[in-house]
C-alpha cells in the first residue's frame, strides 16, 4: 500500500503517518486491519508491531504481513519494557476503553512519544443531534447507541486535560474533518481529534 492508497482510503491516516519519523519502531494498539502499519513499513521504512483482540481483524492484519499481537488491550501492554518504541499509535481506539488514564499511563510508557486520536463529541453535528434529543450518529460516530463499540466519549478539551493531569505534554493538537486540518474553531467543526504526547521530563536536580 503507497500513500495515495492510504490517503484514498484512510485521509486521517494519511495526515496522522507524517507524524511517524523515517524508520521509527512503532507500536499499533488496536491496530485493525494493519493498513497504517503496512504503509508505514513500507513507504517510511519503520518496524514494529500491532495489537489486535478481534479475531477477523488479526487475520486481515496477519495477511497484509503484519507483525500483530492477539491481545486484550485491558489487560496493559505490560509484554513490552519502558520505552521500547519509538512511537505508540493508538487510533480510534482508545474510546472503546474502560480504563482510559491507565491506558493513556501505559502508552506513554512503552513508547517514546504516542500518536493518539478519537472521534470528537463537540463536533458541531453531534452538538445539534443532542439539541434534537438524540444520540449523535456520525461519519466519526457511525454506531447506534445501544451497538456502540464506544464507551467513552470525549471532547478536544476534555482529553488535553486529562493529557496534562496524567503528567503528558501535548507537542501536538489537530483537530481533522476528512483528513484536512481545522484550524478555525477547531473544537466545533473538528470530527476527530489527534494529539501527539509525550511523558514530561523530570527536572534535573
Amino acid at each position: 500500500m503507497n500513500f495515495d492508497d492510504l490517503n484514498t482510503l484512510r485521509p486521517d491516516l494519511a495526515f496522522i503517518a507524517h507524524w511517524v519519523g523515517e524508520g521509527a519502531h512503532v507500536l499499533d494498539v488496536g491496530c485493525g486491519d494493519g493498513a497504517m502499519l503496512r504503509y508505514l513499513e513500507s513507504g517510511k521504512r519503520c518496524s514494529g508491531y500491532g495489537i489486535e483482540i478481534a479475531d477477523d481483524k488479526v487475520l486481515e492484519s496477519t495477511a497484509r504481513g503484519i507483525n500483530v499481537i492477539q491481545h486484550d488491550m485491558e489487560k496493559g501492554l505490560g509484554l513490552f519494557g519502558d520505552n521500547t518504541f519509538d512511537t505508540v499509535l493508538c487510533l480510534n481506539s482508545l474510546q472503546m476503553m474502560q480504563h482510559v488514564e491507565a491506558l493513556l499511563r501505559d502508552i506513554v510508557r512503552v513508547g517514546s512519544e504516542a500518536i493518539v486520536s478519537f472521534p470528537n463529541f463537540a463536533h458541531w453535528p453531534h452538538r445539534l443531534a443532542l439539541l434534537k434529543g438524540r444520540m449523535p450518529m456520525s461519519r466519526s460516530l457511525p454506531y447506534k447507541w445501544y451497538d456502540t463499540p464506544n464507551v467513552r466519549y470525549a471532547t478536544i478539551y476534555d482529553f488535553q486535560e486529562l493529557a496534562v493531569s496524567c503528567g503528558l505534554e501535548v507537542l501536538e493538537c489537530v483537530a481533522l474533518a476528512d483528513g484536512e486540518v481545522i484550524k478555525f474553531l477547531p473544537n466545533l467543526r473538528g470530527s476527530l481529534a489527534v494529539f501527539r504526547l509525550r511523558k514530561k521530563a523530570t527536572p534535573a536536580l
